[in-house]
């Protein structure tokens, strides 16, 4: 099992372009199975106060690592 903190300190690689995402933030949960089924990172040129996300789905992660995730996306 995992806490929530373990996935703040990761940062999110797109495998087939390399680009940097950022860092996940959020997370969404299934209220029923209560298995995580997102990663959110801060969407591209957001700001504090801005709400641009990227939602990342579970089935997209390929692999997490001490310190990165790898997600299969295309952005």
């Amino acid at each position: 099992m995992f806490k929530a903190s373990y996935f703040k300190s990761r940062e999110v690689i797109s495998v087939n372009e390399g680009e940097k995402l950022g860092y996940v933030y959020d997370l969404e949960i299934d209220e029923i199975s209560g298995k995580i089924s997102s990663i959110v990172v801060p969407g591209k040129n957001s700001g504090i106060f801005s709400k641009g996300k990227t939602v990342i789905p579970w089935e997209k992660i390929k692999k997490i690592g001490d310190d990165t995730i790898l997600v299969d996306v295309n952005m």
